[in-house]
């Protein structure tokens, strides 16, 4: 049988409707993609009260139907819009998703819960649409596999339908008073779930149930694949992902390289290319006198951008930042995270006499000025499963200095002094003074070897990080859980 194969993609954010991180960039990005590489793809989220009025006043109403939840009777509505090409499905219930953030309440996990079996139960509701696989991300819909194969096997409709459950960030796995395996999931009579679903301390683990259930496992950078392997990247998963290391894949992440492009960015003062950098410098020019950094067009710019967590790195930067601020260098820090190292980074800045500013907000116009006017950007990442930020930075001839794991060792390749190769530096351990050093010397060649530097930027601003490329993997999955299906050529 020659067709299209049928994807239903289901994450609990995307951009544009509701962002918190890298999810919602995946997310928002890759099904446009993969819609165009020829596979027919519909996106599943929840219907949160924060949209955009400019996308809910155009989605129309497909259908309703009742959602059992443990003892629970609940309404969901679906409702439809075409955006980018992709039919986008929003599952409605105002009392777990009318309100003002996406996560962080006492039920959490009852929503979560609730939108996991909803996205089971709307498969028979979708008027022109049979799914042959479900696609599943994080924990947020790991549940979904588990109802399909416990409560819906039997059923025509759900017989034939695959599961890939892909792994962004494993830190977040959802684990719960194992109380809601009955109360709420309904599951505590059904021994296979509970003995899948159920982690150490009478907790129940609902990625740990997703990773049991699901046909093929993925997640988003092929080092990191190798890396939840291992006690130190695994978050006490490492035995299961060894168990199934034959389905588990690493597909490395993309970014939107229409929003990311240095040449048409009207975020920037002035465009450019790699075929004409001289933009970048005005970029650099205009970035300093925003931020309140002194003009000085030679001092290497260091940024960093995205979350202040120790996941991050930040300890690392807390360790030698004193030392870091007597050294001919300039620091930018855009971002938001852990209270304590907000606080360190706008102490410092206060003291530096306009060497390191610290814009504590998420300000997506900023990032995009910061990528263009910076120098190097510090990623120095305790794990980082894909990481966006270097890709990002690379395609504005902005070099990483980055942590040799996950995402950013797959994504960098470290300058060689004797061939000239490299798209920017790595370091291998978690150590402040060998990041430091590092550092250091990137900055020291910014300033001392411009020709060098030059063909380092020209190397990172070659680089393909579009999507096209994880499009086609993914796809190839796909048909791989459908064999009886002949993948469709455009």
């Amino acid at each position: 049988m020659r067709r299209k194969i049928r994807v239903l993609f289901a994450a609990f954010e995307a951009v544009p409707f509701m962002k918190t991180g890298g999810l919602g960039d995946v997310a928002g990005s890759l099904p446009p993609v993969l819609k165009a590489a020829g596979c027919e793809v519909r996106v599943m989220l929840p219907k949160f009260g924060t949209i955009p009025e400019e996308y809910k006043e155009k989605m129309t109403h497909v259908t309703e139907f009742q959602v059992h939840l443990g003892w629970r009777t609940l309404y969901c509505g679906v409702d439809k819009l075409q955006y980018k090409g992709v039919t986008w499905y929003f599952l409605d219930n105002e009392y777990y998703f009318k309100r003002e953030k996406a996560y962080g309440y006492f039920d959490d996990g009852e929503r979560i819960a609730f939108f996991s079996r909803a996205i089971v139960e709307s498969l028979q509701y979708l008027p022109d649409f049979k799914c042959d696989v479900l696609h599943c991300n994080d924990w947020h819909t790991a549940l979904a596999p588990v109802f399909l194969r416990e409560l819906y096997q039997g059923r025509p409709l759900y017989e034939n339908v695959k599961t890939v459950m892909t792994v962004h960030n494993l830190k977040f796995q959802g684990q719960m008073s194992d109380y809601v395996l009955g109360d709420i999931l309904g599951l505590a009579g059904v021994p296979a779930a509970a003995d899948q679903l159920r982690s150490e301390n009478q907790t129940v683990n609902f990625l740990q149930g997703g990773l049991s259930y699901s046909d093929v496992l993925t997640t988003v950078s092929p080092t990191y694949a190798q890396e939840i392997q291992n006690a130190f990247y695994g978050e006490r998963l490492e035995d299961l992902f060894r168990r199934r290391e034959s389905v588990l894949h690493g597909i490395l992440n993309g970014i939107d390289t229409t929003a990311y492009d240095p040449a048409g960015d009207p975020a920037l003062p002035a465009p450019y290319s790699a075929a004409d950098k001289s933009g970048k410098a005005l970029c650099k020019a205009a970035l300093q006198e925003e931020l309140g950094l002194k003009a000085d067009p030679d001092v290497p710019l260091v940024a960093m951008i995205g979350r202040l967590t120790g996941q991050k790195g930040l300890d690392l930067v807390q360790c030698v930042l004193p030392d870091l601020l007597r050294e001919d260098i300039q620091i930018a820090v855009l971002g938001t995270g852990d209270w304590e190292y907000e606080e360190m980074l706008k102490g410092y800045a206060l003291g530096s006499d306009g060497k390191m500013s610290a814009q504590i907000r998420f300000d997506e116009a900023l990032s995009h000025r910061v990528y263009a006017g910076a120098d190097i950007l510090l990623m120095p990442s305790l794990f980082e499963p894909c990481g966006l930020a270097q890709m990002i930075a690379m395609r504005y001839g902005t070099l990483p200095v980055v942590r040799e794991t996950g995402g950013l060792k797959d994504t960098v390749l470290p300058y060689n002094q004797y061939t000239g190769e490299g798209t920017g530096f790595s370091f291998a351990n978690y150590n402040a003074h060998e990041m430091m050093h590092i550092l250091l010397g990137a900055a020291e060649l910014k300033r001392t070897e411009p020709a060098v530097w030059d063909k380092l930027m020209d190397n990172a601003m070659a680089q393909d990080f579009s999507w096209e490329k994880a499009a086609e993997a993914y796809i190839a999955l796909y048909y791989s859980t459908h064999p009886e299906i002949t993948p469709y050529k455009k």
